[in-house]
């Protein structure tokens, strides 16, 4: 899979992106991400990609024109067009199944928009959907290019190591995963349970169902509607 981050701070996502299970998923070729500087798809000296909104306001908004050719130059190298989402405050709040679903495409776009947004005609001709982190603005579309990023890749068969790395995960099956725990046997005076010591499977794998749906009920009661 191929994931270009249209972005005016490529810098900013290098080292993220690059290290730990996502680097070596790229160095392996399961996965391919690129971050794409905007600015070089200016058509004017001073390389700017913003002006001032039409309507009045403050602050500025990105322009349309560097942004397509960015756009289109990432689309003409994979050979067509690329679904291409653009992380926005306005977008609906991306879940894992979202994750799911775009880890199935081959090529994927994502575009970091920064002031007060970007020109509307780019999003009607180029974006396919919109997505938020949730009901919070940031400053750019970088830190919500790189959680989309990473949750997407994960996803992709060969990054993690086995399908059990995320099937028991939260979120994955609707609920929330259980308590985990790892030595000591005791730390400051808690005991890890006894069951998990018990090398029963079954029994092990009923507690850690009863614990998922304990924990959801007490820290995410809405998610038991689609579990």
């Amino acid at each position: 899979m191929r994931i270009d981050i249209l972005t005016l701070f490529p810098e900013t996502l290098g080292d993220v992106l690059s290290e730990s299970i996502l680097g070596r998923a790229q160095e392996r070729g399961y996965i391919s991400i690129d971050t794409h500087q905007i600015r070089d798809y200016t058509a004017n000296k001073q390389n700017q990609v913003d002006d001032y909104p039409y309507g009045g306001g403050r602050g500025a908004v990105m322009a349309a024109d560097p942004l397509y050719r960015c756009w289109e130059a990432v689309c003409d190298e994979a050979g067509g067009a690329v679904h291409t989402v653009y992380l926005s405050p306005c977008g609906h709040t991306f879940c894992q199944a979202d994750a799911i679903r775009l880890s199935k495409l081959d090529n994927l776009i994502l575009v970091c928009g920064h002031y007060e947004g970007i020109d509307q005609r780019f999003i009607d001709e180029c974006v396919d959907e919109e997505i938020s982190l949730g009901d919070f603005v940031l400053t750019g579309g970088e830190i919500a290019a790189m959680a989309v990023t990473d949750a997407v890749c994960r996803m992709v068969p060969g990054v993690l190591a086995d399908p059990e790395c995320f099937e028991e995960e939260s979120h994955f099956g609707g609920l929330l995963e259980y308590p985990q725990y790892t030595r000591p046997p005791v730390f400051h005076g808690k005991e890890v349970p006894e069951i998990l010591l018990s090398g029963h499977h079954a029994n092990i794998a009923k507690w850690r169902r009863e614990q998922s749906l304990i924990r959801t009920v007490k820290k995410r009661p809405d998610l038991l509607e689609t579990a």
